[in-house]
């Protein structure tokens, strides 16, 4: 059993184990039967496609909130045709790709994800930003967020015990929909890496559905800028209501429209 220190009691507060109301419960927990109903017997050929699917929008809509150029047809054709799209940077092509061979990893590896641990985090971070220059690992040096006040902790130190602390509080998490939101926020807020952390964040937040036989987010019919601004809500007022909002409609939009598990 980890220990907590005072330091991580801080930081847990932010994190909540009990954070969906029984109505919101309700709702997320229908969503999940009808998604389990539609994938029981999907056809071999209709799984590959929806594979395809998923991976394409998730990639495309992940990247363009980091502010990538590609559009969702460019990315069909990189990921299906293996085609850069002319005048784009290279490292677009390679984020878009490492997406995709990311989400491939954790639906491959689901029992390696049931909760979040130090190991499996940074992990998936190596695989979210290789080929981009990035270095891999907890950050050392201190990094800002543009446009808020907000200031992440700012030593390897600290940043190892926030990580610890977001672990306890998945692992307490008692459904895997807080499991869920607790990794796709809280890896946001303490950007534990010195880049890729909000990637980072969605596919973890993703490998924890999957792990709990549950529906992946593809954050396709969601606006980069309410997904922006909700964000930072919680960087600057730690108020969940808006990303969990966010998180909501998009699981229920992913049950109703994919068929990959």
């Amino acid at each position: 059993m980890i220990e907590i220190s005072q330091k991580q009691q801080k930081i847990l507060a932010l994190f909540p184990s009990e954070i969906f109301t029984s109505i919101e419960l309700t709702a997320l927990e229908s969503a999940t039967d009808e998604y389990r109903e539609r994938t029981a017997d999907v056809p071999t050929a209709i799984q590959k496609k929806e594979l395809e699917r998923l991976i394409i929008e998730l990639s495309w809509k992940s990247s363009k909130i980091e502010g990538n150029t590609y559009t969702l047809l460019d990315t069909e054709k990189l990921i299906l045709e293996h085609r850069k799209a002319p005048g784009h940077d290279k490292a677009e092509a390679r984020m878009i790709l490492n997406h995709k061979e990311a989400f491939e990893f954790i639906r491959n590896h689901k029992k390696e994800f049931l909760t979040l641990t130090r190991a499996n985090l940074e992990h998936l971070h190596s695989m979210i930003v290789l080929g981009l220059s990035v270095g891999t690992g907890l950050r050392q040096k201190p990094v800002g967020v543009t446009g808020s006040k907000y200031r992440p902790l700012d030593n390897i130190h600290q940043i190892t015990e926030a990580v610890e602390a977001l672990a306890s509080a998945i692992s307490r998490a008692d459904t895997p929909y807080a499991k869920a939101l607790l990794a796709l926020i809280g890896i946001s807020y303490i950007q534990p890496f010195e880049d890729g952390n909000k990637r980072t964040a969605r596919m973890m937040a993703n490998a924890l559905l999957l792990a709990h036989n549950c529906a992946p987010l593809s954050y396709r019919s969601v606006e980069e800028k309410d997904y922006r601004e909700a964000t930072m809500v919680f960087y600057e007022l730690n108020s969940i209501v808006p990303f969990k909002k966010i998180f909501i409609e998009q699981y229920i939009f992913a049950a109703q429209h994919y068929a990959v598990k």
